[in-house]
């Protein structure tokens, strides 16, 4: 299944490549440049994490790891908390006691979990107005629902036995609970906590960088750690050349639905942006929220909930996959649709037409 899906990322890179040569006709010239044009932004987000990653595993290592086994879990699920670009597949494989878990952390939980915690909540909660993260908040919450049957899924679907991977995504399940209690009773304090993690890594990847930076052009050992900087552009080289093919594909997709999507919009009395935002939440979060910004109240909350499981799974997490474990190329994409989707479904369900400012019921 694998390799069909990179024979469409392929093709979608050839069909992207040809229309920019003949000056973007069908407008997927442009999506195909986009993708290295992307390149800059992800370096900078993720390349100083990756450099510092083997640091990062040895502190967990010293401190949180050692708690985990004495509970009976694998310390590789540690990871599944920090987003799948910014260290978290790299933490998970390196601690995990079973390389299996390891991967399952790093992929799925990471891409879900991490990315939910340190990028599209406070992502969310900075970009859009008082008015509209009530909506997002309560999207959130329903998105964490379905979040680890989705990712049990997705393990499944990579060859994972159900017992030990019920175990192991037992504390994702107890971390999503007390998630949605903070989000519910506590939402200001919750967006400082998360907001704070986030400039953390963000911080903390800045770092990595001026480090891995220095080390290389002055070539000088600063950290026996270290990972050499050049190393960690490789795995950034790789999502953008994903993209030149995933981002066309995309569009295609976006296309290709958008009639039904709007013949489903109109049956559900929503307007076509909010079916819309889901495809483009499906390639990058931040898009899709700020188009939040525009939606129907029902809208709104159906779209944060869908990007919980579903952000971003076809540009930089496909491309990360690909870059480094191209066998959970179809787990991943299962746990980000199924999550997504779910994540959806329940959305329209616990909301109305008239669903603005009233709880969910």
């Amino acid at each position: 299944m694998e390799r069909i899906l990179l024979w469409l990322l392929a093709a979608g890179a050839l069909i992207g490549g040809i229309d920019s040569l003949l000056g973007n006709r069908l407008g997927l010239g442009e999506r195909f440049e986009e993708g290295f044009r992307l390149l800059g932004p992800t370096a900078l987000s993720m390349a100083g994490i990756l450099c510092l990653s083997p640091l990062i595993v040895r502190v967990l290592s010293l401190t949180l790891s050692p708690l985990w086994q004495r509970i009976g879990l694998d310390p590789g699920m540690l990871g599944g908390f920090i987003p799948i670009d910014m260290g978290g597949y790299q933490a998970a494989v390196d601690l995990a006691s079973d390389p299996t878990v390891g991967l399952y952390a790093g992929i799925l939980v990471s891409a879900t979990t991490g990315c939910t915690l340190a990028f599209t909540i406070p992502m969310g909660m900075g970009l859009l107005s008082p008015e509209d993260t009530n909506a997002f908040s309560r999207g959130i919450l329903i998105g964490l629902i379905p979040m680890p049957a989705a990712q049990i899924l997705g393990g499944l679907a990579g060859g994972m036995q159900f017992l030990p991977l019920l175990k192991e995504t037992i504390p994702i399940l107890l971390f999503s609970a007390a998630l949605m209690l903070c989000l519910h009773f506590a939402p200001q304090k919750s967006l400082k906590v998360f907001g704070g993690f986030a400039k953390f890594l963000r911080a903390f990847s800045l770092i990595g960088l001026t480090l891995g930076a220095v080390q290389y052009i002055g070539n000088i050992k600063l950290l026996p750690s270290l990972m050499p900087l050049e190393e960690a552009m490789q795995v950034v080289a790789s999502i953008g050349i994903v993209m030149l093919g995933s981002l066309p594909a995309a569009e295609l997709l976006r296309r290709g639905l958008s009639r039904p999507f709007s013949a489903l919009g109109r049956k559900l009395h929503m307007d076509d942006r909010s079916f819309a935002a889901l495809l483009v939440g499906f390639v990058s979060a931040t898009p899709a929220i700020s188009m939040i910004k525009g939606m129907d109240p029902r809208g709104k909350v159906m779209n944060a909930a869908f990007l919980v499981c579903g952000a971003s799974a076809l540009a930089s997490h496909l491309g990360f996959t690909v870059a480094v474990e191209r066998s959970l190329i179809f787990p991943l994409l299962i746990t980000k649709l199924t999550g997504g989707l779910m994540g959806t479904a329940l959305a329209l369900l616990l909301t109305r037409r008239s669903a603005g400012n009233s709880p969910v019921s």
